[in-house]
């Protein structure tokens, strides 16, 4: 072998040597990068996994205290619907007692809310017609034995009330209509009744 081929060969041998330690050092070094950038994908995923999982939570949570608002809304709205059920209730006992209790109701109303004994008595116009002349009697006959004019008169004037009496003198009017007291009561009795529902 010549020198030049000598020389050829062994630029040859030193360029396959270098080639194959620049190859290796460069598939070396793309694995290392491989490597993290799949540790920085990876730990990337798992960040957007809890930042995901946590906004599901978020939305979940929050859809639950939705729905328990609403629960409760539609439970206490029942139960306002019962209580204003128990309390027309009340009223249509009241208005559909027996006869004699029912007048002698409706003159203890206008007795207790006569101040001179010698007010009007308005009805309603089926108790004016039916009940009328007798409740201004016992109305009366209760004045008296409380030592007052019993000079109570029936009104030619009817009231649009379900049930109760208004009593009035001059210009000045005292609604003991059964609507009147129920708005009356029912304030100060619907946690009663409500708990007396709802045991």
């Amino acid at each position: 072998m010549k020198g030049t081929e000598k020389i050829i060969a062994h630029i040859m041998a030193d360029g396959d040597a270098e080639t194959k330690r620049i190859i290796d050092e460069a598939s070396k070094k793309a694995e290392e990068i491989r490597a993290e950038s799949f540790k920085a994908a990876l730990s990337e995923y798992e960040k957007l996994m809890q930042a995901g999982n946590a906004e599901c939570e978020d939305i979940l949570s929050g859809s639950r205290r939705i729905a328990e608002m609403e629960a409760k809304k539609s439970v206490l709205s029942v139960k306002q619907e019962m209580v204003a059920a128990a309390f027309d209730a009340a009223r249509s006992e009241i208005v559909n007692m027996p006869r004699d209790k029912y007048t002698q109701f409706l003159a203890r109303m206008a007795a207790d809310a006569s101040s001179t004994g010698e007010e009007e008595i308005i009805l309603n116009e089926a108790d004016k017609k039916e009940l009328g002349k007798a409740v201004c009697k016992a109305a009366n006959e209760m004045l008296q034995a409380k030592g007052m004019p019993g000079r109570l008169t029936l009104s030619e004037d009817t009231a649009d009330i379900s049930g109760g009496v208004i009593v009035r003198f001059g210009g000045i009017e005292t609604n003991c209509s059964i609507d009147a007291l129920i708005r009356q009561c029912r304030s100060g009795l619907s946690t009663e009744v409500a708990a007396a529902l709802f045991e």
